[in-house]
């Protein structure tokens, strides 16, 4: 297993701002094994969930299922658009094929609860945010695309049920060339000081 330990706390910031997407198209093997994947699965379940009611869910694309995926998303993108080229049709394929490691996640709400439909959602979010975060702590990359597979009701219909929603399919592997720092807004944008209004 290779999971990062911190035994001095102080170094938590800073492997913190290691974390960066990588590329699922430059990602190569090894990635997580099945073992790890609970782990990492595991470890994103303590994401913050208002009601405890664990509105999201993860279906993991066995490797040897990535190419009959990748079939079903190319139907049903034809059946859309059927002046379709192979640029796009690979696209879309790629979608299954990229990475060692294929993770779809989605939001499942729970649609009797008090809970607003949108803290659902964005507790979903965060435990996309959470599979990522566990995959850098475990020394593999990761990288969460959406786009029309994951917009797609027919493709919705390949993972879940009417209510739920895909919200990215997550990649998980070893980085296969440097990863770049990405420009990042100016703090002063982001974090700002209240200010009581009359």
């Amino acid at each position: 297993m290779r999971v990062m330990l911190f035994n001095d706390t102080s170094s938590l910031p800073a492997y913190l701002a290691s974390r960066r997407s990588g590329k699922p198209r430059d990602m190569i093997a090894p990635g997580p094994d099945a073992a790890q994947v609970r782990d990492i699965v595991t470890l994103a379940m303590r994401t913050p969930d208002h009601g405890k009611l664990n509105p999201w869910r993860v279906v993991m694309v066995r490797e040897e299922d990535r190419s009959t995926l990748a079939a079903q998303l190319v139907a049903l993108y034809r059946a859309d658009k059927p002046e379709a080229g192979r640029i796009e049709t690979d696209a879309i394929a790629q979608y299954a094929l990229q990475a060692p490691c294929l993770l779809v996640v989605l939001s499942s709400p729970r649609a009797h609860s008090k809970v607003p439909l949108w803290e659902q959602q964005i507790s979903a979010g965060a435990f996309a945010m959470n599979i990522a975060h566990a995959a850098h702590a475990h020394g593999f990359v990761s990288g969460w695309l959406s786009g029309w597979p994951t917009e797609h009701p027919g493709a919705h219909a390949l993972f879940g049920e009417p209510h739920e929603k895909i919200i990215g399919y997550m990649y998980i592997g070893t980085s296969g060339k440097p990863q770049d720092e990405r420009a990042r807004p100016a703090l002063d944008d982001v974090l700002s000081a209240w200010k009581p209004r009359n």
